[in-house]
Formats: structure tokens, C-alpha cells, sequence
């Protein structure tokens, strides 16, 4: 048999042939950066799960935010750390609120930065879940009041747009209906629609103190084994108004992504959460890999899988690599 007439090595002989040929390409422009705020003057404290990644009051995430601005990543999504809890998460939809607060500063500070806000009370509620409590059960229904309740004060507040995250049914057409009709038609939806119970959110629930304090969130976020049931929920979403979806996680979940991308025809999120990153991190500390090798491959293969836009916690030292 004769030698083959193609070599694939012809287009791999040096850095700037496989320039020309990659076919997926990673940008600063992908990324979304997911920020911490609590209350407080000067806090700046690193979450031991999460070496890089820092609980900050709004004094000092203006000063993160500037630098992620200067960066020339497009986007940050808020998470709150209230000072006090209760059983309905109240400061969720306190206008006046940790995240509310927040919003106002870095709209004053960077007006062009893109500012997505967390959509979810399981941060500000004293038993850690997504939803009301009675008897032990998740209710779905009445919570839907409160998270579009949450999302207006965010919206009044300057947010470019909200991200339910709580997986309860519905939610998105509630949002969506109370933010139209209070003068909020062309604040942006973007659903967490492939939510997942995972395992890779506990550094998370340590940054955002939102471990349930009883069972846990299967009753409604989704089986890790099912695909096609990513597709109802997306689908359900997209129906009910949201102009982007998410799926969460990202790398454990790479043929969700690609399946989302290819049936639906809004921009598609992924979210790098905090479990993948830490693997990186603790794996980089100890020599086992190179972590901005790691950090980039791992981005690159969700874009690949098809995300528009990224939210990780690598966004800052990505868009750093991306620039040089």
C-alpha cells in the first residue's frame, strides 16, 4: 500500500501554520466573571477552596471590577453574602440589598461593563436551599414570587441582566412577566436551564455559604444522567422568554453543551464552576500539571463544545494569556 498522499504533520509543523488552521478560537470576548460581594469596608478575603478567588465588600470589587474592565473582559455576574438570613431570604429582594448596592457602584464606576446578576435565595435563606421551605419540601410555586421580586430590585438597580439559577418550574415566564411589566423589557434573561446536581459546586456553597443545612438540591436541579431531559428544560425556557440558557457545569458536561447548541437558536452559556477550577488549582500547587496549560485546554474545550460565552472563575488569568 502506498504511503498516504495527506499528511496531517504538514499542518502541524510550527506555531504559526497551526495558527492559521485551528478551528476553534478562544477570546477574551467568551468570558464572563463571577464575583463575590459582601458587606463591609475593605474585606477582601480568599476563599480557601478557591486560591485567587476573593469574597470582597463593594469598595474593594470596584477595584476588581476596574481591572477585569481594563482586561477587556465584556462581563461579571454578582453573587451575594448577606450579613443576616431567614427563612424567605428577605435581603434577595431587599432593594437595598448586598447585590442591589453593588450593582449601583460598578454601573456608576464602568457604565459599559456588562453587569448579570444571581437570581436565587438559597444564599440569603437560613436553611441553604433554592426554594420556601414547609415540612421539608422545596415549594415551587410560591417561590416564584419571590425570585421575581429579586430580579426587579436587581433591574431597578442597573443590572444589564439576570440568571435564575434555582431550577424551580416556571420561573423564567414569572421573571420575564414582571420584568415587562415594570418598565424592564430589555433587561436580559439568562436562564441556568441545564442546571445539574453536581458534586463540582462545593467550593462554591463554601465562597457563598449556601450549603443546605438539610438534604439536598435533587428534588430540583437535574439528574447528572439524563441528557435529554436538558433539552425540555431548554426548550421550556426559551418558550417562556429567556434570551440566553445556560448549562452548568461546563466540563463534566461537554455533550450537554454540544446538544444544546446544536437544537435551540439562542446564545448558549457554560458555566466553568467552582470544582473544576479548584481541581486545576490543587493539581497546579502540587506539580501534577501546568496549570495555565490545564487552565487554557480546559476553557478552549468548552468553547469547542460549543459555548458562546464562559462564566469561570480563570477569567481574569485567561484574558491576561489572550492578550499577550
Amino acid at each position: 500500500m502506498a504511503f498516504p498522499l495527506h499528511r496531517s504533520r504538514r499542518l502541524r509543523q510550527n506555531a504559526n501554520i497551526t495558527r492559521l488552521v485551528r478551528e476553534t478560537r478562544l477570546s477574551v470576548d467568551d468570558l464572563i466573571a463571577p464575583l463575590f460581594v459582601c458587606e463591609g469596608k475593605g474585606v477582601r478575603l480568599e476563599i480557601s477552596a478557591m486560591p485567587g478567588v476573593h469574597r470582597c465588600s463593594i469598595d474593594q470589587l470596584l477595584v476588581e471590577v476596574k481591572e477585569i474592565h481594563r482586561l477587556g473582559i465584556p462581563g461579571v455576574i454578582l453573587f451575594g453574602i448577606p450579613d443576616k438570613k431567614d427563612a424567605v431570604g428577605s435581603e434577595a429582594y431587599n432593594p437595598d440589598g448586598i447585590v442591589q448596592r453593588a450593582v449601583r457602584e460598578i454601573k456608576s464606576a464602568v457604565p459599559d461593563l456588562l453587569v448579570f446578576t444571581d437570581v436565587c435565595i438559597d444564599e440569603y435563606t437560613d436553611h441553604g436551599h433554592c426554594g420556601l421551605v414547609k415540612d421539608g419540601r422545596i415549594l415551587n410555586d410560591p417561590t416564584l414570587e419571590l425570585l421575581s421580586r429579586m430580579a426587579k430590585t436587581h433591574a431597578d438597580a442597573g443590572a444589564d441582566g439576570v440568571a435564575p439559577s434555582d431550577m424551580m418550574d416556571g420561573r423564567v415566564g414569572a421573571i420575564r412577566k414582571t420584568l415587562d411589566e415594570t418598565g424592564h423589557e430589555n433587561t436580559i434573561l439568562l436562564s441556568y436551564a441545564a442546571k445539574f446536581a453536581s458534586a463540582f459546586y462545593g467550593p462554591f456553597r463554601e465562597a457563598a455559604d449556601s450549603t443546605p443545612k438539610f438534604g439536598d438540591r435533587r428534588t430540583y436541579q437535574m439528574d447528572p444522567g439524563n441528557r435529554g431531559e436538558s433539552l425540555k428544560e431548554v426548550w421550556q425556557d426559551i418558550e417562556e422568554g429567556a434570551d440566553m440558557v445556560m448549562v452548568k457545569p461546563a466540563l463534566a458536561y461537554l455533550d450537554i453543551i454540544r446538544l444544546v447548541r446544536d437544537n435551540v437558536n439562542v446564545p448558549v452559556a457554560a458555566y466553568h464552576v467552582s470544582g473544576e477550577y479548584a481541581m486545576v488549582k490543587a493539581a497546579a500547587r502540587n506539580g501534577w500539571v501546568d496549570g495555565d496549560a490545564a487552565m487554557m485546554e480546559s476553557l478552549l474545550a468548552i468553547k469547542r463544545a460549543g459555548a458562546h460565552m464562559i462564566l469561570t472563575y480563570f477569567a481574569r488569568e485567561a484574558a491576561v494569556i489572550l492578550s499577550r
